[in-house]
């Protein structure tokens, strides 16, 4: 059974930067799509950022330019590099994973394997 497992999460201040962990347990494939979600009101899932296997990488609007997402040296997992947080990117931020075929989307509906999330919370 594939398993996911975030963890980084927790209460910072405004401006402050945070990095959340994904990593990508029992899965036997090389080749994946990961990717992290928030929710939002009025949608299920928001798409904050996605990273293929071959590095290729996507971001939501609201992450480009503060959030970066990379693999680490680990097999299997990938990083949430956040900056520059605020109240409203207070959030459960749930890692994604999908593979071997998959593509490179921070659409929700395209990943099979979800974690549990890692809560975010910034006070201003």
């Amino acid at each position: 059974q594939v398993q996911l497992a975030e963890s980084g999460g927790g209460s910072v201040q405004s401006v402050a930067p945070l990095r959340l962990s994904c990593t990508f347990a029992k899965y036997r494939y090389e080749t994946y799509c990961m990717a992290w979600f928030r929710p939002t009101p009025g949608k299920d899932r928001d798409g904050v950022a996605t990273i293929g296997s071959n590095g290729f990488t996507e971001y939501g609007e609201f992450a480009r330019g503060r959030f970066s997402i990379s693999q680490g040296n680990a097999e299997k997992t990938v990083y949430l590099e956040m900056n520059n947080l605020q109240p409203e990117d207070t959030a459960m931020y749930c890692c994604a994973a999908e593979g071997p075929i998959c593509v490179l989307s921070i659409w929700a509906d395209q990943y099979n394997y979800w974690g549990h999330g890692t809560q975010v919370t910034v006070s201003s």
